[in-house]
Parts: C-alpha cells; structure tokens; sequence
C-alpha cells in the first residue's frame, strides 16, 4: 500500500509508446475499424458519407460491401466481423454519425432495420489516420487513447450476455412462432446484474496482470492455463485440495471467461487460445467435471490458454490508474531518492529490479546529473564509467557514481524493522554500480550496519587491502543476512534452511556467540533458525538462544 492506503499493483515494464501504438494499429478490430473508415472516405455517395441506419449500424447492402472491402466475403462470420470493425469505428470516434433529424423526429412507427437514418462520415480530426489528405499520423498517445476508447466499449460487450442467454431460464419469453415476446419478460426475472459481470470481467485482467508482473516467464511470453486463472479468481488463499464443489465452481468461471476471452482477442488485449470445442461442448451439457479434472500436462492446451499482450498490459494499466490503484512502471523511480529505491525494490522481480537500478544510476551518472527516466536506458557500464571521450569525462562519471553510492549506502542504514531488507537491496543496486563506487565502499569499512556488505563488494570486485572483518561484525551480518531473507522471501526455501545448516556448521559454538549480537532482529532469526535446522539437537539450541536473545533486549 501507499502512504495514502491506496491499493498497489508491483511495477510493470512497458514498451514505448510508438511501439504500443503500432500494436493498437496492428490489432484485428483497430486495422479493420481503421480501413472501413478509410473506405467511407472513397466509397461516401452524393451527399458525402455512408447511409446508417439506428445506431449507426449498416445497411444491409452497405454491410455486404464493408465484409468485401475486408476481404471477408467467403468468411461466414463475415457480416459480423464486419459489423463490429464497424461499430468500433463509431465507438472510438474514427467515424461520426449525423442523423437525419426529419427521420428521427417523425412521429410514426419506428424506422425499420434496413432503412437509413443518417450518414456516417469519417472524423476529420483523426483524418491523418484514416486516409485524410495532408494530415499526418496522430501522435502514439492519440493512436493509443482511440484504441482504449474503443477497448471500453468491448469490454462492456464482453460483459453483457447476449438476450437469448438472458431469456433463456425465462418461462414463455419465446412464443410459440420461434420470435421473442416482449410482453411476458419479466425485467426482475433476468438472471444478471451489469456490476457484477463487469467486476468479474475486470477482475480477471486484474489477476492476469498481477500474473504476469510477477512471473518472469509470463511476461517473456509464455501463456497462462485457463484453469489457472480460473483457480486464482475462485479458490480462497491455503487450500491445497479444493473441494468438488471449489472445482465445479472453476469450471463455471472457464465457461464465462472463454465466452469472454474470445471477444477480447480481437482487441489485441490478449492472446487466446479457446477451450477445445468438445470440452466446451461437454460443459453446456452438464459434464463440468471434464472442465475441472486433472490437468494432463501434454493437453493442457485443449482447456484454454490466455497472455495479456504488452498492449493489453497498458490497457488494464490505465484503467488500474483510473480507478485510484497505483501500478508503477518500471523507470518511475528514477528521480526519486536512494531511500524510496530501496524500499521499493523487494516488490520488484529480479530483471525488473536490474532495470529499475540501471535507470536510477543512470539518472545519477549522466553528464548534467540528471536522466531520462525511461527505465531502459541506463546499463551497469553506464553507471561504471562509460567512455566519454575524454579522460576528464571518466572522472566526472566516475565522481558522480561515487555520490550514488553514498546515497544508496546513507538510506542503507537503520536499526528499524525494515533495516535487513533495504540493505540487501542495497547490495542488489551497488553490485551493478560498476568498480568506480570503490572510495564508497571504502568510507563504511568501519561502520558497523555497512562495514560487513562493504567487505563482501570489495572482495567481489577484485579489490586490494581488504580488511578482515572482526567476529562481532561477521556475526552481525549474519544476523542482518537472514534477517533480510526471512523478510523477502520467507521460510519456505529450500536454500534458506542450507544456509542456517551450513553456518551451523561452520562455526564452533555458533548459537552461544550469535545470542550476543546487538541486532534487533536477532531474536526473530534465532526462532526461525530453530524451526529450519533439521536436526533436533541444533535446533533446540536455536530456541535456547532465542530465548536469550530476547531476555537480553529486554534488559
């Protein structure tokens, strides 16, 4: 959370705004809006555009010739494909339509489906995107604003069941000639409620983007199981074996996220690849225990699998934004101090990390002390000392990476509860600040929360005359180290409980020296060192310790 309670997504590392925009521009909906209303513009009749009818909608013959216009003719979807790459172009303003105002202010029956109402004209403010002469391209963020608004639009589409699904639990709602009977629909009869299916709708994206932010692997690329989303959405935290109604629950939510999923494709907001229509198939026919068996790992594919696109992550990014929830973008935190980096920095994953540091470095290296912010600029050589041309440019560079590290090593420093991990991440951002911080690490030798980590950068950078730490300093940092670890990570990792065995080990009397250590967490490392350590013996001198460590803060 922020300082001001607001909820926080972990930063997100985006493309630029050119490359998201040529996204938006290459999305099936996006091309297909744009070149319709590129054809409006050459094929608009006598009067200057393309007859309407309520709404907007095309006319029958209008529409034929939009589905060949795309290329869809032989396409049986065609009129439909057609029909939204049309609506789309409304929606996001590519068109605007005037109605005929002696048509709409008439005073007999409605007009018929088929009977125009008014033109649609192509919007002579984006007219550079959509054919107009002499008019350059809008900027990125115009391109991306018109590909959100009409993003909003599909996602309340997505959210809203068709009318036959709607009436489909109604009683006498279809009469006996097949045709709908609006007289006997019952409003409050219908099974739905437009907040809740959006909320369920954005919660999805919302766990979707939490994923991938946090999974290296997702973010490369790799596709999430539908039934892995399905499971975050719906199975409470610490349930390992959900229950058979947990699991027909999951596979309800597959059912409502494939329908909707696949309207989303087109939109370039995700990539999709549909449950198997036999699955689905199996679903509608009460079998929702074929959706919620066990995975096999091999067919994983048939039960759907989804990614949000970089695209779709600035979607939901900005509608995060909108909604009063903060979601960084890795490279915000250049211009902020030392103290806000390292407190932000357990959030991050660890290329996340590297970028946001490479960046903060950056911005503190560069030639007028000041960077770009952009989170992809800056390089642990930049921050090392770049060749500048000049013997004079080295030395400034290299000057201005000693002041980092100073101030990475001043917010480094404090005996409260969040000590260990802004020292670790302390160590994180030194380790890519390159061999000119040296006269940094040098001036902490003898301090005692930095001296132990500024030995550890030394010795790892080659350098010379380092001083051997005392006993009291090694097991001060031992104590900081662990303490970091447990805060960051926990106690389930295999490699942390190596790590307490091994320093077990390692030193003669260890738990009758480490007790003594004027830490503040020192008691809590000893607790879990006793929970950890897998022999018994060791560990009920952990807990001994523990207990002194405690009675001696107390003191």
């Amino acid at each position: 959370m922020t300082g001001d309670d607001r909820p926080t997504m972990p930063p997100v590392r985006l493309p630029s705004d050119a490359e998201l925009a040529r996204d938006a521009l290459a999305a099936p909906l996006m091309a297909r809006a744009v070149r319709l209303t590129r054809w409006a513009r050459t094929a608009a009749g006598p009067e200057g555009g393309i007859p309407v009818g309520v709404g907007g909608e095309l006319l029958s013959e209008q529409l034929k010739q939009a589905a060949a216009h795309l290329g869809l003719a032989d396409d049986e979807d065609a009129p439909a494909l057609a029909a939204d790459a049309w609506n789309f172009a409304i929606d996001t303003g590519l068109l605007a339509v005037e109605e005929d105002e002696e048509a709409s202010g008439r005073d007999d029956a409605e007009p018929s489906a088929d009977e125009p109402v008014g033109l649609a004209r192509p919007e002579e403010e984006l007219a550079g995107l959509t054919g107009g002469a002499e008019d350059g391209v809008p900027a990125p963020a115009e391109i991306l604003e018109v590909w959100r608004d009409g993003l909003e639009t599909v996602l309340a589409d997505a959210a809203t069941p068709s009318f036959e699904d709607l009436l489909g639990g109604i009683e006498g709602a279809v009469g006996e000639n097949g045709e709908i009977d609006t007289d006997s629909i019952d409003l409050d009869a219908l099974d739905w409620n437009p907040e809740e299916e959006s909320e369920f709708l954005d919660g999805a994206l919302g766990t979707l983007y939490l994923l991938t932010v946090g999974d290296p692997e997702i973010a490369a690329g790799a596709m999430v199981p539908l039934p892995v989303l399905a499971a975050s959405m719906t199975v409470p935290d610490g349930v390992d074996e959900p229950s058979d109604e947990v699991l027909e629950e999951i596979s309800a939510v597959m059912m409502r996220l494939d329908d909707q999923l696949r309207i989303l494709e087109p939109t370039g907001i995700v990539a999709y690849h549909p449950v198997d229509e036999a699955l689905t198939q199996e679903a509608e026919e009460g079998d929702e225990a074929a959706l919620g068996a066990e995975l096999d790992e091999e067919d994983v594919s048939r039960y759907g699998m989804v990614r949000l696109t970089p695209l779709g992550l600035h979607g939901v990014r900005e509608r995060l934004l909108a909604a009063g929830v903060e979601a960084p973008l890795v490279g915000d935190l250049a211009g902020s101090g030392a103290d806000v980096l390292l407190g932000s920095l357990p959030a991050y994953t660890e290329e996340n990390a590297r970028a946001e540091i490479e960046s903060w470095l950056a911005a503190r290296t560069a030639a007028d002390g000041t960077g770009d912010g952009d989170g992809e600029g800056g390089t642990a050589g930049s921050a090392g000392g770049s060749a500048e041309g000049s013997a004079g440019g080295d030395g400034a560079v290299a000057e201005r990476t000693v002041r980092a590290a100073r101030e990475l090593l001043a917010a480094a420093r404090g005996a409260d509860e969040d000590g260990p991990v802004r020292r670790l991440s302390c160590q994180q951002a030194l380790s890519l600040a390159g061999a000119a911080a040296e006269p940094a690490l040098r001036e902490v030798l003898e301090d005692r929360q930095l001296g132990g980590l500024a030995r550890v950068w030394l010795t790892e950078h080659g350098a010379a005359d380092v001083p051997q730490p005392d006993e009291d300093m090694i097991f001060w940092l031992t104590v900081d180290t662990l303490a970091a670890q447990l805060a960051t990570a926990g106690e389930e990792q295999d490699e942390l409980a190596e790590l307490v065995r091994g320093l077990v080990d390692q030193h003669t009397g260890f738990f009758d020296k480490i007790w003594r250590v004027d830490h503040p967490a020192t008691g809590e490392v000893l607790e879990a060192m006793g929970r950890l350590h897998p022999d018994k013996q060791a560990a009920k001198a952990a807990r001994k310790a523990a207990f002194k460590a405690r009675s001696r803060a107390e003191d």
